[in-house]
């Protein structure tokens, strides 16, 4: 027998480095990031957690193993945290062969009932390889619409991921991991303070020396919130105004607001009760590793602060949430009941229990209360995500209404098997808010949209908006009626004329003066339902000669379940009626289109 030769280099490489960055626009992808994170600690791995733009992305030509978690926003977009790596790692210039010393993994977060699923996760993994990384794995392509959601897809993922690393780096498998029950420490650690007085957090709330963005919103007074739809009418919709003076704060059609929302007085009471804290009693963090203080809270902070604004204490909790309260869990029945959530086959029990019927993280805990009591400070942070800030679309122009900023805003609420009905957070928080009561502010900021009005003064508009939909076409009408532009055309869809036709004293006065061209639809005001679909179709030879003839730009805005596709079924079938076209030329008419930008749609789930 020979005598074995030296040892591989694979065999001679020690434990890695782990770095994990994340993209992440709803703390999906944050949360996923931070498992991975947690899994490598438990291997007793060093690991490194950042989101894309909070990381030097020069540094990564020198980086051996990252695994990127990245969601999709939008049509197709990067998440917020994520667009100056995005702008970096597509430069033409970089060389070729510049991540040749990386092995990585690219795991993508998206929802199949958009047209680009997880593009940003594809285009990432492929960029990676243009530039000489090795890709250890296939992307993960991770769905929301999934019926166990994005883990069906991330739970075997992550295990395809750590056998390769395994494989990859033998020195890992002599690290004896810590065992599944076994807390990490805490990200954080709580400083109680005693004879602090009166002590005010104003320092969130002053208003900006500059334009206004996320770290530094700006305070808007609420001027009015007036409810649109009628007392009769199964859902409650608001116009909401703001006075944005002195705010320098600047946005076109199409562009967004975004709110941080807080939880409910009634909420934060019960949370504090449950874990026995003081709310008013202040605390300073410090970070027990590499993690930041978050920015966003004061340093000193109220407990009540802590709870309303920052935790998201009324969001469903992700499978993370029962992994970690598990290991806080020393009564029997309730630890094999959190043990069964955390796990891969647990997964059909934990949607029963907690997706489908839309219960709490707050309404979790009080099922759980033996560990509720157990549950330790300093571990709060670990255990509950940031809220995360709202996005509602513009429904004003500057040019109409200078120095304020208008919202519409469907109030979430619905039944499920649970008795209390579920609320949408931030849409019961603004609706709660009344001005005539005394003076109310809202911290917010804008940001660019995904949609875009033509600067040309010939190019006429045609918008397919339903429902709170309308919101950015009423905008972009207020725009450009002001700049002399009036070939506009819109599509306006609601259940009844009399009980939710928003807007429709402006729209036809924009139609008498020879500004607008309407069409409504109104879906239960006869025995056969009729949608914006439907009036889209018996259109078909104007909206031909608009588009074929005029160069016109078409939009979509509402809600993504169905009427998107629809709307472009309908408009396809226009081009094959009015056009003579295939259905394949028809296909290829629109997709053309979308790449110009003649074609636009803003969609929400």
């Amino acid at each position: 027998m020979s005598p074995p030769g030296p040892p591989s280099l694979q065999d001679q490489r020690g434990p890695p480095g782990l770095l994990v960055l994340y993209g992440s626009q709803t703390g999906s992808a944050q949360d996923v990031a931070q498992r991975l994170a947690r899994q490598a600690r438990r291997r007793r791995l060093q690991v490194r957690l950042s989101p894309l733009d909070g990381y030097n992305v020069a540094e990564l030509i020198s980086e051996p193993l990252a695994v990127f978690v990245c969601s999709t926003t939008g049509q197709g977009e990067p998440p917020d945290n994520m667009k100056n790596f995005w702008r970096f790692l597509f430069r033409k210039s970089l060389p070729a062969g510049s991540l040749s010393l990386l092995d990585c993994a690219v795991l993508g977060l998206g929802d199949s009932s958009y047209p680009k699923f997880n593009f940003v996760g594809k285009k990432l993994h492929k960029r990676l390889q243009q530039l000489g990384a090795c890709t250890l794995l296939p992307v993960g392509l991770a769905d929301d619409q999934h019926d166990l959601g994005s883990d069906a897809v991330v739970d075997p993922w992550l295990q395809s991921f750590w056998d390769k690393v395994l494989s990859l780096y033998p020195a890992v498998k002599s690290l004896l991991p810590l065992r599944e029950d076994e807390p990490l420490p805490p990200s954080y650690t709580f400083h109680f303070l005693d004879g602090v007085k009166e002590q005010t957090e104003d320092r969130l709330m002053t208003d900006p020396p500059s334009a206004p963005s996320q770290s530094c919103p700006f305070t808007a007074r609420m001027l009015s919130n007036r409810r649109v739809t009628a007392p009769s009418h199964y859902q409650d919709v608001r116009l909401i105004e703001f006075d944005i003076t002195h705010s320098e704060m600047e946005f076109t059609a199409g562009d967004v607001v975004m709110m941080r929302p807080r939880n409910s007085a009634e909420d934060v009471q019960l949370f504090c009760e449950l874990l026995k804290l003081q709310p008013e009693s202040f605390f300073t963090l410090t970070a027990t590793g590499n993690t930041a203080v978050p920015s966003r809270l004061p340093q000193p902070c109220t407990v009540r602060h802590l709870v309303e604004s920052y935790l998201d204490i009324a969001a469903v909790p992700r499978r993370s949430f029962f992994e970690l309260l598990a290991t806080f869990a020393s009564n029997e029945l309730e630890r094999d009941k959190l043990a069964e959530f955390s796990s891969a086959a647990g997964q059909d029990e934990l949607h029963g229990y907690c997706n489908r019927p839309r219960r709490t993280a707050l309404e979790v805990l009080t099922d759980f209360p033996q560990t509720t009591a157990e549950l330790r400070v300093d571990y709060l942070l670990d255990l509950f995500p940031e809220i995360q800030p709202r996005s509602f679309s513009i429904a004003s122009s500057l040019q109409a209404h200078p120095h304020r900023l208008h919202i519409l805003l469907a109030v979430v609420q619905y039944k499920t098997k649970m008795y209390k009905p579920r609320r949408g957070l931030c849409s019961s928080w603004l609706a709660s808010l009344d001005p005539a009561q005394g003076e109310v502010s809202v911290p917010l900021w804008v940001k660019k949209g995904s949609l875009r009005f033509p600067e040309q003064d010939d190019t006429p508009v045609i918008m397919v908006g339903p429902g709170t939909g309308v919101a950015p076409f009423r905008s972009a009408l207020q725009e450009r009626i002001a700049e002399g532009k009036t070939a506009n055309v819109l599509f306006f869809g609601c259940r009844s004329e009399s009980k939710d036709f928003y807007f429709r004293s402006e729209w036809e006065e924009l139609e008498s003066a020879g500004h607008l061209v309407l069409f409504t639809a109104f879906s239960r005001d006869q025995e056969e339902k009729v949608y914006v679909q439907h009036r889209v179709r018996e259109n078909a030879g104007l909206l031909w000669d608009l588009v074929a003839n005029q160069n016109a730009c078409f939009y979509i805005a509402g809600n993504a379940k169905e009427m998107p596709a629809s709307v472009c079924d309908a408009l396809k079938e226009v081009f094959q009626q009015e056009g003579g076209l295939s259905a394949e030329q028809a296909h290829e008419m629109l997709a053309a289109m979308e790449r110009t930008g003649r074609f636009q749609s803003e969609t929400w789930s």
